[in-house]
Parts: C-alpha cells; sequence; structure tokens
C-alpha cells in the first residue's frame, strides 16, 4: 500500500514539524485514537457519504474518540476531512510515530520467529540488530511457522531476513537460472 504511504507523508511531516520536542511525543496517543476511529469501515462509509458534511463529520470521530485533541492534531483531522483522506489517518499516524521515535534515536522492530522467543534470547540477539539497523529497538515479537527457522526482523521500511525460508527461496532462485 505504497500509494497510501505515499498520501500520509506530507501530513506526518507537517504535524511532526508544527509539533516540537516533547509536544510531539504527546501527541501520539491522541493520533493513535483518531487513526483508530478513523480506520473503522462504517467510519469511512460515514465520510464517504455526499449528504454528510465534512464539519458533521468531524464532529462524529471527535465524538467517538473521546479524547481531547490537541489544536495541531484539531487541524490536522479538518485538514485530512477536508482533503478526503480519511482512510490515510492510520497510515499517518504510524508515520508520525516513527517520525518521533527517530529523533530520539529508537525504532519499532517486529522480530517474526518459527518458535517462542523469550526474554532472555531476546536480549542475546537485540544488541546485533541494534547495531545492524544502528538505533536502539523496542520488540515486538510475532511466531509465524512458515520461516521453519531463523528470524525475520522488519524496523520502519528495512528488512533483515534470516529465515529458513528465505534461504530456501534463494537456493530455488539460484538452481532455476
Amino acid at each position: 500500500m505504497a500509494e497510501l504511504a505515499t498520501i500520509a507523508r506530507p501530513y506526518a511531516e507537517a504535524l511532526y514539524k508544527a509539533a516540537s520536542g516533547a509536544q510531539a511525543e504527546a501527541l501520539i496517543p491522541q493520533l493513535q485514537a483518531l487513526a483508530a476511529v478513523a480506520g473503522h469501515p462504517d467510519m469511512r462509509r460515514l465520510a464517504d457519504n455526499p449528504k454528510i458534511e465534512e464539519a458533521q463529520v468531524i464532529e462524529v470521530i471527535t465524538a467517538v474518540a473521546k479524547t481531547a485533541f490537541d489544536a495541531k492534531v484539531a487541524n490536522l483531522l479538518r485538514t485530512v476531512v477536508d482533503n478526503g483522506r480519511l482512510a490515510a489517518l492510520p497510515e499517518i499516524a504510524g508515520q508520525f510515530n516513527a517520525l518521533v521515535k527517530a529523533r530520539s534515536g529508537t525504532s519499532d522492530a517486529t522480530v517474526y520467529s518459527a518458535y517462542p522467543i523469550d526474554d532472555a534470547k531476546l536480549a542475546e540477539v537485540a544488541p546485533a540488530l541494534e547495531k545492524r539497523f544502528g538505533r536502539t529497538l523496542n520488540f515486538s515479537v510475532v511466531v509465524d511457522p512458515e520461516l521453519i527457522g531463523g528470524i525475520r526482523v522488519i524496523v520502519g521500511d528495512e528488512v533483515l531476513d534470516t529465515s529458513v525460508r528465505a534461504r530456501l527461496e534463494q537456493m530455488k532462485l539460484a538452481l532455476a537460472t
């Protein structure tokens, strides 16, 4: 869904530039609340309904989110709704979160493994992964039995795949040529 990411990037960067320092960190929960509401199919249908005015859409989203929004977040919501980009709001929230974490030198990392990884094993691998990606990582582990063995790590748009499945695919390609 590269198109959605492309649409969301300018909004996330504009909000990031408007927010400063610790204020940017405080906006993350507000954006996540908006993203959760905007991501619901019923909300998208409401926003796409030509009989519903943009002000009504904003009013409904604000009421459903049950969160007091900072003026910058409220302005972002108005802009997104006015431009018909409500579907991009979850991606905007994700990119904004990534920008804030990048400034602090941290990133979220998803580790896919064929088997559950306990905290001790993850602590053994963490320094090498942090060195490889050049930043402090916040890990989450997802069990994916299709990997057969090894791990696959995703940090933003970077992927490190040392799984058995990836190696088998490489061998398959090498044998096919």
